[in-house]
């Protein structure tokens, strides 16, 4: 029952990542996402095979956790962003909107207690949310971080990391797997960074 809860946790949080990167695109003027029907919060929209339900599975299978998925990207079109800071701002809202949902829930789970079935539900929340917003926020592409890197990278070094970021995204899947292998290598660090925030929002420990 846990982990069942656990992969619907994951489902939805996915879904409202991409689902804000499609709102922080429409309000920039680009309307992509809303006239391909993606401002919606039915998976059916959102799902993605490999990302949403055949990793999650995998990973119940090997480990008994869910860590880390995603859905299916949101289309938007740069041309429609011309603002400096605009790619910036849409590939963050998806990562910032996981790590809002994780303080609202630490906040809840710090007023129901520890003692309860709603506790654990929301400790399970703030977990796979810390986890997808930092997940997604490293700096390899596709993941939201490399856009986000480089929005806020100066001048030279800025463009240098973009011919990078270009060179990996051409790369199409075999980029998923440097960054999966990238996770997986530092997973010890990541999950114990994740451990640090829960117990800074929380004031508990995993």
């Amino acid at each position: 029952m846990e982990l069942a809860f656990s992969l619907i946790i994951l489902i939805f949080s996915v879904i409202l990542h991409e689902v804000a990167h499609g709102y922080m695109a429409n309000y920039l003027g680009d309307p992509t996402a809303r006239l391909q029907g993606r401002l919606t919060l039915n998976p059916v929209s959102h799902i993605d095979p490999w990302g949403t339900i055949i990793l999650p599975l995998l990973q119940i299978i090997s480990t008994g956790h869910v860590y880390i998925g995603w859905a299916k990207p949101v289309p938007y079109n740069i041309y429609n962003l011309p603002g400096k800071y605009d790619e910036f701002l849409v590939a963050f809202a998806g990562p910032g909107t996981n790590i809002v949902i994780a303080v609202l829930f630490s906040v809840l789970l710090r007023v129901v207690g520890v003692d309860s079935d709603l506790a654990q539900a929301c400790a399970n929340i703030v977990i796979l949310n810390l986890v997808l917003a930092l997940f997604n926020l490293i700096p390899i592409p596709p993941l939201d971080g490399s856009k986000v890197l480089s929005g806020i990278l100066p001048g030279g070094l800025g463009r240098a990391y973009d011919q990078f970021r270009f060179s990996l995204e051409r790369m199409g899947m075999l980029s998923i797997v440097v960054v999966l292998a990238a996770f997986y290598l530092f997973q010890p660090f990541f999950l114990s960074l994740v451990q640090n925030i829960f117990a800074l929002l929380t004031g508990l420990t995993i």
